[in-house]
């Protein structure tokens, strides 16, 4: 079902959600997720009558009047996937995942949809960010990369890319640093104060086999599964450096790309060193680290040749 009619301008009041609206989101939901807390299926959801799904939307639209996200929703259930063939003594042999309430889950699509219309509206997302963006895919930016290089090969120049690593990209966001972009990027303040509330007081508890920890506080960080996790993400780095004649972003969700083309191989390597140093200073006045040790630089030349500029963390092949 179509939403903009849900959406006829940016104005301070909220846009509140209708019994059509919430059983659409309904009839969108996975069956195969485990539920949390409330203990619904999601496919028991789905087979409700909308009589019975309706009273949903009054609730909602009182969290966005209120901007008082409920702290049931904000609590999460932490399990530990073992990963095949690893060693089931290390905590590193786990694969952490985070099960949140179903019904917070179905309240987070209606916000979803409602942040997703004040960024396509207003084009807030550049051009160069593919991730989690409809018709959009890592293939999509992989074919771009591989036509970039092919360009440049036809103008006799050489392609250099840097591919970069973020730790811990959604667990390290700086959250009063997102909320301050937030308000630059001027959102309807509902929709502020709405995710200031749903970031603010969130709590955990970890289990394994038979066992679960007490409840702790998540200090920080964005909702590990959390469905306005991903968007939250790609807006508070949205400002990375602008590209220029010599090189340019590649970019998808945490994924970094740095691309960059010259005709001389040590103007190459210039162009990507001065490039870095600028993206480390951005990146540390914003709190995102990097892991050098997993980043990545290759050069590209027609005839094969090899380029290798040494820096820490990072070596340059072909």
């Amino acid at each position: 079902m179509a939403l903009r009619s849900y959406f006829l301008s940016t104005a301070t009041e909220p846009q509140l959600t209708t019994p059509d609206e919430v059983h659409e989101t309904i009839r969108g939901l996975k069956v195969s997720k485990t539920p949390v807390a409330n203990g619904i299926p999601n496919r028991t959801l789905k087979q409700l009558p909308k009589r019975t799904v309706s009273p949903l939307a009054p609730i909602f639209n009182a969290v966005l009047a209120t901007h008082h996200f409920p702290q049931t929703w904000k609590h999460a259930l932490m399990i530990s996937i073992f990963k095949p063939g690893k060693d089931p003594a290390l905590p590193y042999s786990y694969r952490p995942i985070s099960l949140l309430d179903t019904i917070g889950k179905l309240f987070e699509k209606s916000l979803l949809a409602r942040i997703l219309h004040v960024v396509n509206e207003r084009g807030l997302l550049r051009d160069e960010q593919i991730g989690f963006r409809p018709r959009n895919s890592t293939s999509l930016q992989l074919v771009c990369l591989i036509e970039r290089r092919t360009r440049n090969f036809g103008e006799k120049r050489l392609t250099g890319l840097v591919f970069l690593d973020v730790a811990k990209a959604f667990d390290n966001v700086w959250i009063d640093g997102l909320l301050y972009k937030r308000t630059l990027l001027n959102f309807p303040p509902y929709i502020v104060h709405t995710i200031s509330s749903y970031l603010s007081d969130r709590t955990f508890e970890a289990s394994f086999q038979t066992s679960t920890s007490s409840r702790r506080d998540m200090r920080f960080g964005l909702a590990q599964a959390g469905l306005i996790s991903p968007v939250l993400f790609r807006l508070y780095v949205n400002e990375i450096l602008p590209p220029s004649h010599h090189f340019e972003f590649a970019l998808y969700a945490d994924d970094t790309a740095i691309i960059a083309t010259s005709r001389m191989p040590m103007l190459l390597f210039s162009f990507l060193e001065v490039q870095l140093n600028s993206l480390q200073r951005w990146l540390s006045e914003w709190r995102i680290a990097l892991i050098f040790s997993k980043s990545t630089a290759i050069s590209f030349a027609r005839d094969g040749r090899l380029f290798i500029h040494a820096r820490p963390g990072l070596s340059m092949r072909n």
